[in-house]
């Protein structure tokens, strides 16, 4: 029997709990702007008038929707989860064509606990309400986050596609067929090849074509990190494992990349009490964070570049043959640029273009005598190399087409010893020595040779001068131009006495 809520005769504690339930049904009826009550079969019961008005019930406005499931009334309603789980939502921010709204969804429960239905109440959606300044910090905050989701989405994709590597030689024609057939599968891929033959380029490549390409591109520079971080680095940190760890821990490479590609550039210099552990990840697909007992599973497609000659390090044992093996399943070894020159003037646009675009230059193009002396090059450096000269070059001059002249210098710099140095058509001369002809080799006229790191050295202090004279002294824009560091450029400005203002 329901107690008298008029009566003012004193009622046992059942009847007391039972009209501060009505007392309170009929106040936050009354006073937030909508109120809904399901059963545990998600029909609904009961609404007022405020949530008719929330939801714009549209067809069933004049049919009634008593007794009809809130999927079939709202089709977006979480209230049937809420009510399978038990899990109450306590606040949540709700958008739509209205406006935003503040909602609580709360699971409703019998004497012994079990879920007999469940309440949405609509706590605010009136313009001028005293809500509405939490409400649009909520709205901020939210789009920020989806803001944050897109840039995170957009860093994660690949930087590069196949597209991405310049030419159509028959070599460039074989790697790309190679890694068209394997991108499509999780098999693990080793690139071969020397330094500046594109390896990152062809890992961006193989992730981007593969089923894995909403997933990250994780990138680990191996010889980069010091011996003693490159554990933490790959399996993470569990919070307090050490003094100084962060209290949250931090996540390692393999997690980071998990559903996607991890790329493990320069995996010759892998230590080797780091490649037994590497070895069982790779076998297991687990990883046991540093100063943890939790072993966690991930699901990582592992592509590996190297320019070392991995067969030899196993054979003089600087190199476990059983991670080799495993690594080696899909070898791709990339042409070095002196075996594809006939795509040495598509790659020479590319470069030309990128660069006027990254240094805001002019776009520069390159004439036919200095193509045909660009061809004469070892190219020891390969596309790197290239881009190299190619960027001096054009901070050089103001010159829109650049002729042979434009690269004695900066190929002279780089000759090794006893190489025919380059030299342009007869009568050249090299700019900026309007009186001075092109240098001959040492062969032919018997001239001292300078010692090849004193001749590297020279080049490389002309480049940073170049550089900073381009940026007028910034430092950082330098080093971009350059393709260093910025830590780097100030090493080398250390080591070559430079000016620290200059």
């Amino acid at each position: 029997m329901t107690p008298d809520l008029d009566s003012t005769d004193a009622l046992d504690p059942g009847g007391v709990l039972q009209l501060a339930a009505q007392r309170m049904f009929a106040t936050f009826a009354e006073a937030v702007m909508g109120m809904i009550v399901l059963d545990r079969e998600h029909r609904i019961v009961w609404f007022n008038e405020g949530y008719r008005r929330f939801i714009a019930l549209g067809p069933f406005a004049d049919s009634g929707v008593l007794g009809r499931r809130i999927e079939e009334v709202v089709p977006n309603s979480l209230m049937g989860k809420v009510i399978d789980t038990g899990t109450p939502v306590v606040v949540d921010l709700l958008t739509n064509q209205y406006g935003a709204f503040l909602v609580s969804r709360l699971p409703l429960r019998n004497e012994q606990g079990n879920v007999i239905g469940g309440v949405s109440l609509v706590l605010a959606d009136q313009p001028d309400g005293a809500m509405q300044p939490l409400i649009g910090k909520l709205v901020d905050l939210q789009c920020e986050l989806e803001d944050t989701r897109r840039r995170l989405a957009a860093e994660r994709r690949p930087k590069y596609s196949l597209a991405s590597f310049v030419g159509s030689s028959a070599a460039v024609a074989e790697v790309k067929r190679q890694v068209r057939r394997v991108a499509v599968t999780d098999t693990t891929v080793l690139l071969l090849g020397e330094t500046g033959t594109g390896k990152e380029l062809l890992a961006h490549a193989v992730h981007a074509a593969s089923r894995r390409s909403a997933g990250r591109f994780v990138s680990v520079n191996i010889a980069a990190i010091p011996d003693t971080l490159l554990e933490a680095e790959f399996f993470g940190v569990a919070p307090g494992a050490y003094t100084g760890a962060d209290r949250k821990g931090r996540d390692g490479k393999f997690k980071l990349a998990d559903g996607g590609t991890l790329f493990l550039d320069e995996i010759g210099d892998m230590p080797m009490a780091l490649q037994s552990k590497l070895l069982r990840v790779l076998q297991e697909q687990e990883i046991e964070p540093l100063g943890s007992n939790r072993v966690e599973r991930v699901d990582v497609r592992i592509v590996s570049a190297t320019s070392r000659d991995l067969e030899a390090m196993v054979e003089d044992g600087r190199f476990r043959a059983d991670l080799y093996y495993r690594l080696n399943v899909m070898p791709i070894r990339l042409p070095p640029l002196r075996e594809r020159l006939e795509d040495l003037p598509d790659l020479v646009d590319a470069l030309s273009e990128d660069i006027a675009r990254r240094s805001a230059l002019a776009p520069r193009a390159v004439g036919p005598d200095a193509m045909e002396l660009l061809a004469s090059r070892p190219w020891p450096g390969n596309v790197r190399e290239l881009r190299n000269v190619l960027e001096q070059a054009s901070l050089m001059t103001d010159d829109l087409v650049l002729e042979a002249a434009h690269f004695v210098r900066l190929l002279q710099a780089a000759a090794k010893p006893g190489q025919p140095v380059p030299r342009g058509h007869a009568g050249d001369v090299v700019p900026g020595n309007d009186s001075a002809p092109p240098a001959v080799s040492s062969a032919c006229t018997g001239a001292a040779v300078k010692p090849l790191h004193q001749a590297i050295a020279e080049a490389q202090a002309q480049s940073i001068h170049v550089a900073l004279a381009a940026t007028k002294g910034n430092k950082a824009a330098a080093a971009r131009l350059l393709g260093i560091s910025r830590a780097a450029l100030y090493e080398k400005l250390a080591a070559g006495g430079e000016a620290e203002g200059t």
